[in-house]
């Protein structure tokens, strides 16, 4: 995985475009939201507007650096609960649900497509790409405002490669494979030592760290095999939402 964010402010991040928008209601429900988060240090990823068992309008939101608490979740709530009342976006009566991402999360900004590079991931297009709307394989690099796609669905004679604009995508998802939730598990232990490290419980990063990190990064990897998807995997992702597995006990 890319870390295409590591030189960028706070800032910089609140204020990157997403390129995957929904459109009619959930558009307008955007309108409301998106200022109000970015105010408090959030960023929108997505709004999705379901009539199931009643109207729920959920928005899912993340810090920065792709972090998302319980607390953050009900201070949006909180913030945001009175400003939709005003604006009115939703003409009938509805429950608001904060969420986060998750792991399986979907891509809406560039920052997004180019951090998760070489991961599994499902596509829906809003505009059809040489007359088909559906997609899934491994993501490639970003080249402009078009991501590569190597896909694992396509038929003989079909293209294997195909280049898409993220614009024209209407969803694009990650799939939940074993790298990935490591990587999830990775980042919850880095994430849960630079806290301690903010406490003053555990000690700063030595100097020779630094320096092997970087000698890793530069390291040229291996060739993986290719992602997979199983229920083993979903049912491990829950357990991570629902706290059941520590991110310590990871890799």
């Amino acid at each position: 995985m890319t870390e295409p964010n590591a030189g960028s402010t706070d800032a910089e991040l609140l204020a990157e475009p997403r390129l995957v928008v929904e459109p009619g209601a959930a558009a307008r429900v955007s309108a409301v939201a998106g200022p109000v988060l970015e105010g408090m240090g959030y960023r929108l990823v997505r709004i999705r507007i379901s009539g199931e068992a009643g109207c729920t309008v959920q928005i899912m939101a993340e810090r920065p650096d792709g972090s998302m608490q319980v607390e953050d979740c009900e201070a949006i709530s909180r913030a945001l609960s009175p400003v939709l009342d005003v604006a009115d976006p939703i003409d009938r009566a509805y429950r608001l649900e904060i969420s986060s991402p998750g792991i399986d999360r979907p891509l809406v900004r560039r920052s997004d497509f180019e951090r998760y590079v070489g991961h599994l991931v499902k596509i829906d297009m809003a505009v059809a790409h040489d007359g088909r709307k559906r997609f899934r394989g491994t993501l490639g690099a970003v080249e402009g405002d078009r991501v590569h796609l190597r896909r694992d669905d396509a038929k003989a004679g079909n293209d294997i490669d195909v280049l898409l604009a993220m614009e024209d995508i209407g969803e694009a998802r990650l799939v939940l494979t074993d790298e990935l939730i490591a990587q999830s598990m990775r980042r919850g232990k880095a994430a849960a030592r630079e806290m301690r490290r903010d406490l003053g419980i555990e000690p700063p990063k030595a100097p020779h760290a630094e320096i092997s990190e970087k000698t890793t990064k530069n390291t040229k990897p291996t060739k993986k095999p290719a992602p997979t998807n199983t229920k083993k995997h979903r049912l491990a992702a829950d357990r991570v939402r629902r706290g059941e597995i520590d991110p310590d006990e990871g890799d």
